[in-house]
C-alpha cells in the first residue's frame, strides 16, 4: 500500500469545496428535514442541502427549471415490475408535467417536481421497493448488468441476483453515504453480447473464461472519455466479486483524491500508482490472492433493436419499445405497465440506449397491434433505433446545447435523406463536455459547444466517429470540431451517403468505419464530408467519395496531393500533375464555359482551393486540410 498513500499524500495538501461541504453535516440530517421543507417551501432550504445532500437521496435541484426538482431512481440493473412501473408513471403524471427521463444507467428520472410532493413521491415509490438512494453524488451509483440478464440466450452467468447483493454491501448503510472521494459507476455482465457498456465504468465485472471455467475478469478506471483497463484479476464465483468490489472501494475511501474534483475518480488514482500496484493493493485489502486473468468473452456487439424481438430461453420473447433520446411519458409508462400483464410476464427492462424491453410476450404480433406502438415503435429506424441524448440545457445546468432534440432532429433529416435498409448507426449525442450521452463510444458522436457563424456565437457540436462497444470498448476520435448545428446535419448526410454507397450488405457502421474510413486521417475524414457538403448545397454537380483501398497511409501531405488530383480531374477532365495549366480563378478562365458543361454551378472557392494544393506541391510544401477548410465554408 506504499505507492498509494504516497500517491494520497502528494494530493492530500487541500480539500475541495465539496469536501469542506461534507463536513457541515450528514446527509441523513438533510433528508430527516425533507418533511419540513415541504412544508415550509422551497425557500427554506439551505443551499448546501440543494447543492449536495439532498442529491445523495437522489433529489436534485434545477435552476433550469426554478424551484422544482428531479429524482433520480435507481432502477437496479434496469429491472422494473409492472407494479413499479405504473407507480413511476403514475408519479410522473400526477406530480412532474408526466415526464418521465429514461437514461444511459438504465433509470429513469422524473421532473418538474415541486419540494411540497416529494413527501408523498418517496412514500408512493417506496412502497414499491423503488427509491433515489445514493444516485447521486459523492456515492455509489445504479449498478448496470444486461438487461436481458438470465434470460437471453448468449447469457452464461446470470448477474443479476450478484448485482442485488453488490448493492446489499453500501446501500442504506448510513455510515457509507458520501465517503467517496468521488461517484463510483458500477457494471457487470455475464453475457457475451455488451448490452451495458460495461468496459466504461469505475469498476467493472466481465463475463470471462479461465482453464474452461466461466467467471468475471475485473477491469477498473473507465469513465467518460475513458475505456477501463484490465486489472489482470479473474473471479471464479459470487464470493470472489463480492470481496473484490468490497475491497476496491475501500482502497478509494482511503486513498482517493479529495483534491480537485475534476481529477478524483477512480481514474486518477490509478494513473498515479499504476494498475499492477493497484491489483496488489485489492488482493491485499481482500486477503485473496485471486487468479490472473482469463479470456474476457463480452466482445460481441447488440442488435436487439435493429430486429424488434429477441427470443428467450423459455421460448417467449422480449419486445423492444424504441424511446428516442429518452424522452418518455408517464402516460407511456402506464400503459408499458398493462401491456406486460396482458401480453408478457409483468417485467419491464430498462436498456443503456435509453428504451426499454417488455419481457416474456407470447404472441409479439398481437401485441404490436395495440395503439401504443402507433408512437412508440418496436423497429424504428437506423437513426432512430440506437440514439441517445443526455438532458441538454433544459434540464441540465452543464448543458451547452438542448441535445434532445437536436438528436431527434438530425435523426429524422437523415432518415428524409438518406433512407437506409439493413443498417446500423449509433449516434450518441452529449450536451457538453461531461459526455453523459457516452458520445465517445459511439459510432458518429456528437458533444455539444458553441460555434462561430458569420462572427456570432452560436449552437454547435464536436463530431467524432470510431466508437466501439464490442471487445473491450474503444473511443472514438473528434472529426469536425465546432460544426455549427444549423450545418452539421448536412456534414453526417456526408458520410452516410458515403455509408449508403460503400457498404456492403447488412454492414453496420462500425465495420464500414473499420474498413474504409479509417483508412484515412480524422482530418481527411472531416474535410471531405464539410466539402461534399458543399457542393451539395451549391449544386455542384461533383462528388469526392473515400477509397476503400487508399494507399496514402493516413499521410496528410499525400492526402491533400491525391485529393487535389482527383478534384482538377473532376472538374476539367485533366491529370494535375501531368498536365497542370494554372487551374485557378474559374470562373474568368478562358475555358470556364468547357468545365461548366462538365461541372455546372462551379464557383470560385472550389479554385482557390484548387490553387492553393496544386501551389503546395509546385512548392514542395504541405497544405493540411485546416488551411483549405476556410475556403469552403458554407
Amino acid at each position: 500500500m506504499e505507492a498509494l498513500q504516497q500517491a494520497y499524500e502528494a494530493r492530500a495538501k487541500k480539500l475541495n469545496k465539496i469536501e469542506k461541504v461534507k463536513e457541515l453535516k450528514t446527509p441523513q440530517e438533510a433528508y430527516d428535514k425533507l418533511q419540513e421543507y415541504a412544508q415550509n417551501g422551497y425557500e427554506s432550504i439551505p443551499d448546501e442541502d440543494k447543492k449536495y445532500f439532498l442529491k445523495c437521496f437522489g433529489i436534485y435541484d434545477r435552476p433550469a427549471t426554478p424551484e422544482r426538482f428531479m429524482l433520480k431512481l435507481r432502477t437496479s440493473g434496469g429491472f422494473l415490475t409492472s407494479d413499479q412501473a405504473r407507480v413511476i408513471g403514475e408519479c410522473a403524471q400526477e406530480f412532474g408535467k408526466n415526464y418521465i427521463d429514461l437514461t444511459t444507467r438504465q433509470q429513469c428520472e422524473l421532473r418538474y417536481l415541486r419540494i411540497e410532493d416529494l413527501p408523498t413521491i418517496i412514500k408512493r415509490l417506496e412502497a414499491v421497493g423503488i427509491d433515489g438512494y445514493q444516485t447521486g453524488v459523492d456515492n455509489i451509483r445504479s449498478i448496470m448488468c444486461d438487461p436481458l440478464d438470465d434470460m437471453a440466450f448468449d447469457n452464461v452467468l446470470p448477474t443479476h441476483q450478484i448485482l442485488l447483493k453488490l448493492q446489499d454491501l453500501f446501500l442504506y448503510k448510513k455510515e457509507w453515504i458520501s465517503t467517496l472521494p468521488r461517484k463510483f459507476n458500477t457494471a457487470i455482465t455475464g453475457s457475451f453480447s455488451n448490452r451495458c457498456n460495461v468496459y466504461s465504468h469505475d469498476i467493472s465485472f466481465v463475463l470471462a473464461q479461465k482453464d474452461g471455467v466461466y467467471g468475471f475478469n475485473m477491469y477498473l478506471g473507465g469513465k467518460v472519455g475513458i475505456v477501463g483497463k484490465n486489472a489482470d484479476i479473474f473471479l471464479k464465483d459470487e464470493s470472489e466479486v463480492l470481496a473484490a468490489f468490497s475491497a476496491t472501494i475501500d482502497i478509494f475511501k482511503e486513498y482517493g483524491f479529495r483534491d480537485n474534483r475534476n481529477k478524483n475518480r477512480l481514474y486518477f488514482l490509478i494513473e498515479a500508482v499504476g494498475i499492477e500496484e493497484f491489483a496488489q493493493a485489492i488482493r491485499k485489502k481482500s486477503s485473496i490472492d485471486f487468479a490472473k486473468s482469463g479470456e474476457s468473452m463480452t466482445k460481441l456487439d447488440f442488435s436487439d433493436p435493429d430486429h424488434g424481438r429477441v427470443q428467450l430461453r423459455d421460448g417467449t420473447f422480449s419486445l423492444h419499445v424504441v424511446v428516442p433520446s429518452g424522452i418518455f411519458e408517464g402516460s407511456a409508462l402506464i400503459k408499458v405497465a398493462r401491456l406486460s400483464e396482458v401480453y408478457g410476464n409483468k417485467q419491464i427492462r430498462l436498456d443503456m440506449e435509453q428504451s426499454l424491453y417488455i419481457m416474456g410476450v407470447q404472441d409479439t404480433e398481437l401485441l404490436l397491434k395495440e395503439d401504443f406502438f402507433e408512437t412508440y415503435k418496436s423497429v424504428n429506424t437506423p437513426y432512430l433505433n440506437h440514439l441517445i441524448a443526455c438532458a441538454g440545457t433544459e434540464h441540465c445546468p452543464f448543458g451547452v446545447i438542448e441535445n434532445k432534440n437536436d438528436a431527434i432532429d438530425m435523426a429524422n433529416y437523415l432518415d428524409a435523406n438518406v433512407p437506409l435498409e439493413n443498417s446500423r448507426v449509433r449516434m450518441y449525442w452529449s450536451a457538453c463536455v461531461k459526455g453523459c450521452g457516452i458520445h465517445g463510444l459511439a459510432d458518429i458522436g456528437f458533444e455539444g459547444c458553441k460555434a462561430k457563424l458569420e462572427g456570432e456565437a452560436v449552437d454547435g457540436v464536436h463530431i467524432s466517429m470510431g466508437g466501439k462497444l464490442i471487445s473491450e470498448g474503444q473511443e472514438g476520435h473528434t472529426v469536425i470540431k465546432s460544426a455549427p448545428l444549423k450545418y452539421a446535419r448536412y456534414y453526417v448526410e456526408s458520410i452516410m451517403l458515403e455509408y449508403k454507397k460503400l457498404k456492403t450488405k447488412n454492414e453496420n457502421f462500425e465495420s464500414f468505419n473499420e474498413r474504409v474510413l479509417s483508412r484515412h486521417s480524422l482530418a481527411k475524414v472531416g474535410f471531405v464530408m464539410k466539402l461534399n457538403a458543399y457542393m451539395r448545397l451549391k449544386n455542384i454537380d461533383l462528388h469526392l467519395s473515400f477509397n476503400e483501398k487508399s494507399k496514402t497511409g493516413k499521410n496528410e501531405e499525400f492526402e491533400v496531393f491525391e485529393l487535389g488530383r482527383k478534384l482538377y480531374y473532376q472538374l476539367s477532365k485533366k491529370e494535375a500533375y501531368s498536365a497542370y495549366e494554372r487551374f485557378t480563378n474559374v470562373l474568368k478562365n478562358e475555358e470556364l464555359e468547357d468545365i461548366r458543361k462538365l461541372v455546372p454551378n462551379v464557383d470560385e472557392n472550389l479554385a482557390l482551393m484548387l490553387e492553393a494544393i496544386l501551389k503546395s506541391k509546385e512548392e514542395k510544401r504541405a497544405v493540411v486540410f485546416s488551411e483549405l477548410e476556410g475556403l469552403i465554408a458554407l
